[in-house]
């Protein structure tokens, strides 16, 4: 579509030439609505050491002086739990913090690669670069600038943290047990695709048994955000879904909760 400037427009509205058609608006109905999002409540998962969970305190609930019903509340919750943006900050130094985050990292082209097979044989099973290769294979070269989540079936446990997390001890997290991107994988996706973030389905970008949290550790040096507590992956295809996952703005934080969607083409 060519463009038109000032002076066209001007000509235009004058009775000479016609400015260019719009492009039609996004229509929804053309998508099916996916929410990735776990409710936030009493029951959200969050990192065993996080000294808090959610907190939700009524406010008011009922009808006012004047007659009319009134309905408010305060919360209260680490940055780090239920479904999140983590921010590259969160792992670097000079990293992005949670309100800079570019909107193109958040909204964009998703690449679903599942390893729901191999994770169900494995609870600390790690993505490799040949799974990003495989799905290549399939699907084509994963393009830049797409959000690349992965699908490990994990989402299916929530909100039993045993289940999910591997273990139920609060305060240590030196026992879980869950599966997610391999290092290799990461620098695959990061370095040399040029992904705009990484999601998954667990508690974490990098699996439970990480020590080094080697993968958080090199998307936030590319200023690559993590979405993590994903859910309803398997709602998705291999490509062609559009990603939105906007993270509350928390003004230098380190993530963030979020409600995060996808639109699939019906």
């Amino acid at each position: 579509m060519r463009t038109i400037g000032i002076a066209g427009l001007a000509l235009a509205l004058l009775g000479g030439e016609k400015p260019a058609p719009r492009p039609p608006l996004l229509d929804p109905a053309r998508f099916e609505l996916v929410d990735l999002t776990h409710p936030l409540n009493a029951e959200t998962v969050f990192w065993p050491t996080s000294p808090i969970g959610f907190e939700l305190k009524r406010l008011a609930h009922g009808k006012t002086e004047a007659g009319f019903f009134y309905a408010a509340n305060t919360f209260c919750m680490a940055e780090h739990g239920g479904t999140h943006l983590d921010a590259p900050f969160h792992f670097f130094e000079t990293g992005e913090t949670a309100d800079r985050v570019p909107l193109k990292r958040l909204v964009a082209a998703a690449v679903v690669l599942d390893v729901s097979a191999k994770a169900s044989k494995d609870p600390d099973y790690r993505a490799t670069a040949q799974d990003v290769r495989d799905f290549e294979t399939r699907n084509g070269r994963i393009p830049a600038g797409a959000i690349a989540l992965l699908r490990t079936g994990w989402s299916a446990r929530w909100p039993d943290r045993k289940g999910y997390l591997g273990d139920d001890r609060k305060g240590d997290a030196s026992n879980l047990h869950f599966p997610s991107f391999s290092e290799e994988a990461a620098r695959l996706l990061v370095k040399e695709r040029k992904v705009a973030a990484l999601g998954v389905d667990t508690a974490s970008v990098d699996f439970g048994q990480s020590r080094d949290f080697a993968v958080h550790r090199l998307a936030a040096s590319f200023n690559v955000p993590g979405f993590e507590n994903l859910e309803n992956l398997d709602r998705l295809p291999p490509t062609g879904a559009l990603v939105i996952a906007l993270p509350i703005k928390i003004e230098g934080g380190t993530g963030g909760p979020m409600r995060a969607i996808a639109l699939v083409p019906k």
